[in-house]
């Protein structure tokens, strides 16, 4: 559908609005203020890992510029801000006291955005475990998650009385399957299946985290995981079998023990036994305030080779345009709307409120400063809108849709070679330039209200 066309407003008008960001991509400063070391510190410097050699100091440094983005995302009119908070600017080792002056930050951040009329919606963890908790195993070790909810109890002392909705985690999916199963991401290990006790660790410290939360005065606690609609390859016996047992893998060993208190068949990966103690899954599954899912693509899904050893093959989706990540990222709209239709339909009376925590996509762009007229980005974006509009009219309880990401950042293993920004950034100095895709938004946030007046 051509962004041309009037927008859905009788369904954009029922959501908020967000952009959001991540501390390890944007903030720099990493030896600023007694702040330690986390995982992705010791990713980056390992030769290779990164694609084009780069690190994330000083990325967009918004440590020190945090008040030009909080501008970015007044100007945009956005209901609410999604940003991170980074554990090693809080508790350098993990343990311990917290480091007054990364929560110092944190309460400056909080009050300029609620100055600006800009409701903060941080999130606890985005990734940057302390490394010395990963030399003790990381999220393979249960006792991690005790260790989160300690962090978790620093930030809510300092920021409760101000910020009422949190993030726990940010896409548990992505740092099980990426970071410990296959190595593309950090700590970058290469375990397999021998990666899923990460899954239960990481939903444990949410459940442990979030009473620590709504006692300090939260009032809507969630996980934001990133999830994909799984398209079947083909229409055989195997190709079935096949996409199921990644939807299991992607999708639902993360959300049915979070709404539903139970883990799903595990049969196809050998019948593998989470790690779970008494009272465990009761903690998971209680009080789930929202959904929060992150969707960029669908995922097409065929019958695995005999001898592999996965019971799956990730295939190209045909016939659709892709993002600057090639055919990895497929851009598909309407996997969107399934996706939200499929969990509502799931999950039924389980499901609470949905969230759309992250949606955006990347594109060649220049580095240097100056306006960019991002109309693939907008096209996206515009797509992905009226896919959520279209599951809003089909039955789904969306409540707020997220922009990843207000500004271009340090974007992972992949560096700074992928731009997701509403906001271009130059990173040979920091200058932040408004996109097109920018002034759409702002445009689309006020059509929003205006409908809602």
């Amino acid at each position: 559908m051509s962004h041309a066309e009037p927008l859905p407003l009788d369904e954009l008008r029922r959501l908020r609005f967000s952009a959001a960001t991540a501390a390890f991509q944007i903030e720099g400063a990493r030896s600023a203020d007694g702040r330690g070391a986390s995982i992705w510190d010791d990713f980056v410097e390992e030769p290779g890992r990164v694609s084009d050699g780069s690190v994330a100091e000083p990325g967009p440094d918004s440590y020190h510029r945090w008040a030009e983005d909080v501008a970015l995302a007044a100007g945009l009119g956005l209901d609410r801000y999604r940003f991170s908070l980074s554990w090693v600017r809080v508790q350098p080792d993990g343990r311990g006291a917290a480091q007054p002056a990364g929560l110092d930050y944190y309460s400056r951040l909080v009050d300029d955005l609620l100055a600006a009329g800009v409701t903060p919606f941080p999130t606890l963890y985005h990734w940057d475990l302390p490394v010395g908790l990963e030399a003790d195993g990381g999220w393979l070790n249960r006792d991690t998650a005790a260790r989160f909810a300690d962090y978790a109890a620093l930030v809510a002392d300092r920021l409760g009385d101000r910020v009422k909705h949190w993030y726990t985690l940010n896409e548990p999916a992505m740092t099980t399957l990426q970071g410990y199963a296959t190595g593309a991401l950090a700590p970058g290990k290469f375990l397999l299946f021998d990666a899923l006790p990460t899954v239960h660790h990481q939903l444990l410290a949410h459940g442990l985290a979030a009473p620590v939360l709504r006692a300090a005065g939260a009032e809507a606690v969630g996980v934001a995981n990133n999830h994909t609609f799984v398209l079947t390859a083909g229409d055989s016996a195997a190709d079935r079998v096949a996409a199921d047992a990644y939807d299991i893998l992607h999708n639902r060993i993360f959300a049915d023990p979070l709404l539903l208190g139970a883990y799903p068949d595990l049969s196809a990966f050998g019948g593998y036994e989470m790690p779970v103690h008494d009272g465990d899954l009761e903690l998971i599954s209680a009080q789930q305030d929202f959904y929060a899912i992150n969707f960029y693509n669908p995922t097409t899904i065929g019958a695995a080779a005999p001898d592999s050893p996965i019971p799956f093959d990730m295939l190209p989706t045909p016939g659709v345009p892709v993002t600057g990540f090639g055919e990895e990222w497929p851009i598909m709209p309407s996997a969107l709307t399934d996706l939200l239709v499929d969990f509502t339909r799931r999950y039924g009376a389980a499901l609470p409120p949905l969230i759309v925590s992250e949606n955006g996509a990347s594109f060649p762009e220049p580095d240097t400063a100056g306006r960019v007229t991002d109309t693939e980005r907008i096209a996206y974006l515009d797509g992905h809108l009226r896919a959520v509009a279209a599951a809003m009219a089909a039955g789904a309880d969306v409540h707020e849709y997220t922009v990843w990401s207000l500004l271009d950042n340090f974007e992972w293993a992949d560096g700074y070679t992928q731009r997701f920004g509403l906001t271009h950034v130059d990173f040979a100095t920091g200058t932040r330039t408004p996109k097109a895709s920018y002034d759409w938004y702002a445009g689309v946030i006020a059509a929003a209200a205006e409908a809602r007046a």
